[in-house]
């Protein structure tokens, strides 16, 4: 287990390291162009995925921080359990350092830090980060997992 919880230590490494650069190097709400659907833009989360509940007063930063350490201690849990399936090792790795990046930033700053910002046309798509991204692409693995290998129940016995 050790070394699935070194890929969630670099998730979180790599995570915390790009929000601070964003931070030091960004002006809040002002975007920088990069590529011609795609900015860096310093903007500061005090909701989950997408703004939700940002605007709720305050509480929910601690009831997000309480559901990190909670699902967090479940996907260790979990991924003590793992013997010898890499893909779904990995992809819980992925969601943990995501979580405990975007936990951190709740936690120590009252918001998470969010800079990457794609757009198509006039369609802007929500600002984004490192643990964000981690998270999604564990999300993704786990859901794949499903279709990877057959379920004991519709395994036929001989």
């Amino acid at each position: 287990m050790l070394k699935w919880l070194w890929l969630a230590a670099v998730v979180v490494v790599l995570d915390l390291g790009t929000k601070w650069l964003a931070t030091d190097m960004l002006e809040y709400a002002i975007s920088v162009p990069v590529l011609p659907f795609f900015n860096f833009t310093l903007l500061h989360n005090t909701g989950a995925a997408f703004s939700f509940l940002a605007n709720a007063g305050g509480w929910q930063r601690w009831f997000f921080a309480a559901l990190a350490v909670a699902i967090s201690a479940m996907l260790v849990k979990w991924l003590a359990t793992i013997k010898g399936d890499r893909w779904l090792a990995i992809a819980i790795a992925l969601v943990l350092g995501g979580a405990l990046g975007n936990l951190y930033d709740r936690v120590v700053l009252g918001y998470v830090v969010d800079f990457l910002h794609f757009y198509w046309g006039s369609y802007h798509f929500p600002a984004f980060n490192v643990a964000d991204s981690a998270i999604t692409v564990g999300a993704i693995m786990m859901a794949l997992d499903i279709f990877r290998k057959p379920s004991p129940e519709t395994v036929e016995k001989v």
